[in-house]
């Protein structure tokens, strides 16, 4: 008698092989027959079932109005598939359970540029050029940073008014958010999401959250790198554009926010993106190599 479940635990496929993110929604993850499914309406009269090739994806994100079963987590776990549960077009990440893929070179690579301070200079002038769209010649942090401050309320002040907006400056009471205008709790309410999709994007390629190369305090820094590569492109679009239809709907300005976000990330492929920019960021065509580990941005 074959060991375990018909001998499926060394059946793993390494996820350089594999294709990516699985996203699934208003349904129960669950396992008929020894292989992993999706039922869809299982209430209605009219139920929809789906095999899953849990061991040809990366990692299922586990939308709004979904459960998953104990054995789906077990056979997941067993098969090296990542799961997470996300918001509607992952617009909210909420927990990643520690289903880590089969490799570390990511991680391994992170750490390895961010324990090196000329290296880690490096990755963090190379992110600002990402932003600013310039190679700035400063290799102090914090004088790279007050360049950056400044331009970024340039920024804020152009893309108001392109959107029609009046702007008043970028403001923000963390212990009452409601307390700002509508522009600037829209730009939370967006930040909060292209965080999320940063999350997902940082947990999908195994990389470490809290090793960041411009944010330092935060146990979720690279998260919050990777998300403000994005501001300008695609979290005050969202902010702005839901400031507008704020004035002719009844819908708060938070939800109005997570559907324009949702919308954006959908037709951008923000969170694909987002793993692409990772991968560039630690410069991973260069592992295995041996050259340009040095070089400057």
């Amino acid at each position: 008698m074959l060991k375990g479940r018909l001998g499926l635990e060394k059946a793993r496929i390494p996820h350089a092989d594999r294709h990516g993110l699985l996203w699934l929604s208003r349904g129960e993850l669950c396992v008929v027959d020894g292989c992993l499914h999706f039922l869809r309406g299982k209430d209605s009269l009219t139920p929809g079932i789906d095999q899953i090739p849990h061991q040809a994806v990366s990692m299922i994100l586990l939308g709004p109005g979904s459960s998953v079963t104990h054995d789906a987590l077990r056979l997941l776990a067993r098969h090296g598939t990542l799961l997470a549960a996300v918001g509607e077009d992952g617009v909210r990440s909420y927990t990643a359970p520690p289903l880590l893929p089969d490799r570390s070179d990511v991680a391994r690579r992170q750490a390895e540029l961010w324990g090196n301070p000329r290296r880690r200079i490096s990755v963090a002038r190379h992110m600002y050029a990402l932003r600013l769209g310039e190679v700035l010649p400063h290799r102090d942090l914090d004088t790279l940073r007050g360049i950056e401050g400044a331009r970024v309320k340039n920024m804020y002040r152009l893309l108001a008014q392109k959107h029609g907006i009046d702007w008043e400056g970028r403001h923000y009471d963390r212990a009452n958010p409601n307390a700002t205008d509508l522009p600037n709790q829209a730009i939370s309410h967006a930040a909060t999401a292209v965080q999320a999709a940063a999350a997902i994007a940082v947990q999908a390629v195994a990389a470490l959250p809290p090793l960041g190369f411009i944010h330092e305090d935060s146990g979720q820094s690279f998260v919050l790198d990777i998300a403000d590569l994005y501001r300008e492109t695609v979290t005050l679009h969202v902010a702005f554009t839901a400031v507008k239809q704020a004035e002719r709907s009844d819908d708060t300005i938070d939800r109005l926010v997570r559907r324009e976000a949702a919308t954006v990330f959908r037709k951008q492929q923000v969170i694909a993106a987002m793993i692409d920019s990772i991968q560039r960021i630690l410069r991973m065509d260069e592992v295995g190599h041996g050259t340009g580990d040095d070089r400057d941005s």
